[in-house]
C-alpha cells in the first residue's frame, strides 16, 4: 500500500544538489576566499520558507567535502548587518542568522550562527528511537542531561511525533567563523552583507548514523545526505511580498525547520571542485 506524502511541500520539489570534493586546505575564517569556494557551485537564491516566493535580499550556500569534513559556506546579502547575541547557545535566532541542519535516520543536528559568530547548537533524536536504538546510552544523551527536554517541532504536527531535544549538546570538533562586508551594528552606512564558513567533522556525525552501520563516515561518492540551509530575519519585506521572515534553500511549506524529509538531498560527488 502506497502512503500519501504527508508534508505541505511537494516531494518532487525538494531540492537536490551535488557536493564537490575539495583537495586543498580550507581555512575556516569566514571569508570564503579560497579558490575552492570561488569555484564551488552556489545554490539557487534562497526562497521564502513557507510560500516558496522570491526574497528581497539574496542568500546562497555552497557545500564541499573531503575525507575529514563537510564544509558549508553562506553568502548573505544584508544592507544593515546587525547582531547582539554574544553568549554561546543563547537564543541566536533573536538576531538575523543563518542555520544549518544535518539529518540522519533517527537524529538530526542544528547549528545557528549570527554575524558576530555566536553559535547555537542542538541535537534532536526521534523519541521512537531514543531508547529502542540505545541513544540514551551515548555520551551526553542520557535522560535528564542538562538541556534535555521533549520537543514537538514548531509549526508541523510531524507524523513521526516527538523528539528528544538536547540543547546543551556540542558537536565535537566543529569550526565556524563569519566575516562582515561592511560595518556591524552601524546603521549610518549601507553594508553589503556577511559570509559564514562551517566545517563539520564527519566522524562527529556518527551520532546521526547511530544504529545504522551501513552508513559510511566519511561518506562514499554517491551517498546522499539530508542537509537544510536557511536564513532567519528579525524583519520582513513590506507587502505585497509574501515574507515569512524565514528563507531557505528548499522551501518547507510551513513555518518549521524541523522536517528532515524536506531538507535538500545532497549527493556526495567524487569530482574535484
Amino acid at each position: 500500500m502506497t502512503r500519501s506524502w504527508p508534508f505541505p511541500w511537494p516531494e518532487e520539489k525538494v531540492e537536490r544538489w551535488r557536493a564537490l570534493r575539495v583537495a586543498e586546505p580550507i581555512t575556516v575564517d569566514g571569508r570564503l576566499d579560497e579558490p575552492a569556494w570561488q569555484r564551488a557551485p552556489r545554490s539557487p537564491r534562497f526562497r521564502d520558507m513557507v510560500h516558496g516566493t522570491e526574497t528581497v535580499h539574496g542568500t546562497e550556500v555552497a557545500v564541499l567535502w573531503d575525507a575529514e569534513h563537510l564544509y558549508v559556506g553562506f553568502w548573505v546579502e544584508e544592507p544593515f548587518v546587525e547582531a547582539r547575541v554574544t553568549e554561546r547557545d543563547d537564543l541566536v535566532y533573536n538576531d538575523n542568522d543563518v542555520e544549518l541542519f544535518v539529518a540522519g535516520p533517527d537524529a538530526y543536528y542544528e547549528l545557528e550562527i549570527n554575524a558576530l559568530g555566536t553559535i547555537y547548537e542542538a541535537l534532536f533524536v526521534w523519541s521512537d528511537a531514543y531508547r529502542a536504538s540505545g541513544f540514551d546510552a551515548l555520551p551526553g544523551l542520557a535522560p535528564g542531561t542538562e538541556g534535555h527536554q521533549p520537543f514537538d517541532g514548531v509549526g508541523l504536527n510531524h507524523p513521526r511525533g516527538r523528539r528528544e531535544g538536547f540543547f546543551r549538546w556540542d558537536l565535537p570538533g566543529l569550526r565556524a567563523a563569519v566575516a562582515v562586508d561592511g560595518t556591524l551594528n552601524d546603521s549610518s552606512d549601507r553594508d553589503r552583507g556577511w559570509t559564514a564558513e562551517i566545517a563539520v567533522p564527519w566522524q562527529s556525525l556518527g551520532v546521526l548514523t547511530h544504529g545504522h552501520d551501513g552508513i559510511a563516515l566519511p561518506p562514499r561518492p554517491g551517498d546522499v545526505w539530508r542537509i537544510d540551509a536557511s536564513r532567519f530575519n528579525t524583519y520582513r519585506a513590506a507587502p505585497p511580498a509574501e515574507d515569512s521572515g524565514g528563507w531557505v534553500w528548499s522551501p518547507h511549506g510551513v513555518w518549521d525547520s524541523h522536517v528532515p524529509e524536506l531538507f535538500t538531498q545532497v549527493e556526495i560527488g567524487d569530482d574535484l571542485v
